[in-house]
């Protein structure tokens, strides 16, 4: 039998100025507040074993490394009596583009925001906690039931955004036009139902892939998006029969490539949803969302309960140095990651979110070509152990043009930041990014996050692999059918890739779709080998379920980067920066 409880707080953080997380633009900042952003808890035990998780949805772009530490610690400083361990937690994001960022202790997420915000990462780490406590501390006997079933095509409520990436795997064998867009998605929506002994709904978590993108980048207003208006609209609508805390969480799946906008807009020279407000298109997306959760949700009152089983493993791993499985390898020879790199697409932007200007595109290819070309032809002449380097880089990274080298500081190939070429006026995220490098604050740390946590939960016939990125449809695909192939032997009939879990480093794409180098394959950021690193560690983790938990080995390959509190503060948002663009 199972136990489950549900919990809901608050996290928003209204603060003037602050840079929102998501689409890297430094004019997008926040002025105002359209809804407010909640973290929604579920936590669930195995009255069998004791066993017990805790799954925690947030309506932020995504999970950090350092929101997932301040929420460890303070469980295990304050709620010790909880018994929660690392491996029981899982908090992912459901990926609004348009709530404050500066919840991360990495220098490249804290680029447009300006610098950390203190105030924003204990918000965010103070009510997922509160929402946890307030599950756990609510548990009773309940059942968990599940339906599924495909959004109608008709539904304008998904779409790929990167198709020629997309019909560049070799599992589509027909390969689709502009105007089928909306048929190169998993339309799959999968809802879990919690229901008490009585019969009251207790709450619902369902995942369907789309990007919480029906806001654009030249909002203003902290909003949780589609999804977050389908939580409401669900909540609302079964609140109105029972006066309970029921909760309904609206999750990511296999989001990469999934957009919810394909409308040109003409004046903005970019894709929206239905509606030339926002607002209205975002409202439109999350009714799609909640009408079929909400079939699901009744249909599932008739379906068979879960059998009760829970298990859960977490280990973090160094994706700078990942050997890949030859079986993932895409027929490729000497398949390995390598230390973080962004490249110029990802700059770029998207056709929903486009980012620098064509022009400044073209230039810094230009110079990262010649750059390359330098390096290699140098190479033989320098050590070994930099040689080595060089070669690594590009070998791993492929077509990659590097703009930014994460591990190594780089920009442009520079690690003079402060006096990079790009003048600091062109581009206010620039402009910052030399003044953080001027102040020390930059430190001789990498940029973003490269040890990650990866995840597995099982409960009942569900796997749930938490994956710190978002990965593209099939992608997805690939990684899901690696794991049921392995826990099918623990009686899963289904993974699902959770993605935004635990922290974050960017996008998995297939080998295939790295090749193109559109924006997700730029923003793949370890290299063309991602998708086979992480298909190889994931199914050495779900090796490691089949033995019995006394016997299982799970190797950590070490911690994410420590900042101390001097680094942080010479980083911190600073209003004073910020002045011009609020009057704007």
């Amino acid at each position: 039998m199972y136990e489950i409880g549900v919990g809901k707080a608050d996290i928003t953080l209204f603060k003037l100025g602050v840079g929102m997380m998501g689409y890297g633009m430094y004019f997008n900042i926040v002025k105002g507040v359209e809804t407010d952003l909640f973290a929604r808890a579920v936590v669930i035990r195995d009255t069998t074993t004791g066993k017990k998780v805790a799954l925690i949805n947030a309506e932020i772009c995504f999970i950090t490394i350092a929101i997932r530490r301040g929420v460890m610690k303070k469980l295990q400083r304050k709620h010790e009596h909880l018994g929660f361990t690392e491996d029981s937690v899982m908090i992912t994001a459901q990926h609004t583009h348009s709530a404050p960022g500066g919840y991360s202790h990495f220098g490249l997420y804290n680029m447009t925001i300006p610098g950390f915000v203190p105030e924003v990462y204990q918000k965010v780490v103070d009510g997922i906690v509160e929402a946890i406590v307030e599950a756990a501390e609510s548990i009773r006997p309940a059942t968990i039931k599940i339906s599924k079933s495909e959004v109608g095509a008709d539904k304008e409520v998904a779409f790929n955004r990167s198709l020629s990436a997309y019909n560049a795997n070799p599992e589509v064998k027909t390969k689709l036009k502009k105007e089928e867009a909306n048929q190169a998605v998993d339309r799959n929506m999968l809802l879990m139902r919690f229901d008490d002994l009585e019969g009251n709904p207790i709450g619902s978590w369902n995942w369907f892939g789309v990007h919480t993108t029906s806001l654009s980048n030249d909002n203003h207003r902290i909003c949780s998006d589609n999804k977050g208006y389908a939580s409401k609209y669900h909540e609302d609508k079964v609140r109105k029969r029972k006066k309970d805390k029921f909760i309904s969480i609206f999750a990511q799946r296999k989001t990469g490539d999934v957009t919810p906008n394909w409308k040109w807009d003409r004046k903005k020279k970019w894709t929206r949803g239905k509606f030339e407000d926002d607002f209205e298109s975002a409202k439109y997306n999350g009714e799609i969302q909640f009408e079929h959760a909400h079939q699901l949700f009744k249909q599932a009152k008739s379906q068979s309960e879960m059998p009760t089983q829970l298990d859960h493993v977490m280990t973090y791993v160094d994706f700078r140095k990942v050997i890949v499985d030859k079986e993932f390898a895409c027929g490729q020879e000497d398949p390995r990651t390598g230390p973080a790199c962004h490249g110029v697409s990802f700059f770029e932007g998207t056709v929903e979110g486009p980012g620098m200007a064509s022009a400044v595109g073209a230039l810094a290819r230009t110079l990262i070509r010649a750059q390359k070309a330098y390096d290699l032809a140098a190479a033989p002449f320098k050590t070994k152990e930099n040689a080595d380097r060089i070669y690594e880089k590009y070998h791993t990274q492929g077509p990659k043009d590097i703009l930014i080298e994460a591990d190594d500081r780089r920009i442009l190939g520079s690690r003079d930041i402060k006096n990079l070429v790009v003048p600091g006026w062109a581009d206010p995220a620039i402009g910052q990014f030399k003044r953080f490098h001027a102040n020390g604050s930059l430190g001789d740390k990498p940029w973003i996050q490269q040890i990650l946590p990866i995840q597995i939960i099982i409960l009942g016939n569900l796997a749930l692999a938490g994956i710190p990125a978002e990965i593209t449809t099939i992608a997805g695909k690939r990684l899901e059918d690696t794991l049921l192939e392995i826990l099918a032997d623990r009686g899963v009939t289904e993974v699902i890739c959770s993605t935004y879990s635990n922290a974050y480093c960017g996008y998995i794409t297939t080998f295939e779709e790295y090749q193109l180098q559109l924006y997700e394959g730029g923003h793949t950021v370890f290299g063309q080998h991602f998708l086979g690193a992480i298909q190889t560690k994931f199914r050495q983790l779900a090796m490691e379920m089949l033995k019995p938990e006394n016997e299982r080995s799970v190797v950590e390959d070490g911690s994410p980067t420590v900042f101390t509190e001097e680094e942080l503060e010479l980083r911190s948002f600073d209003i004073k920066t910020q002045r011009r663009l609020i009057q704007l």
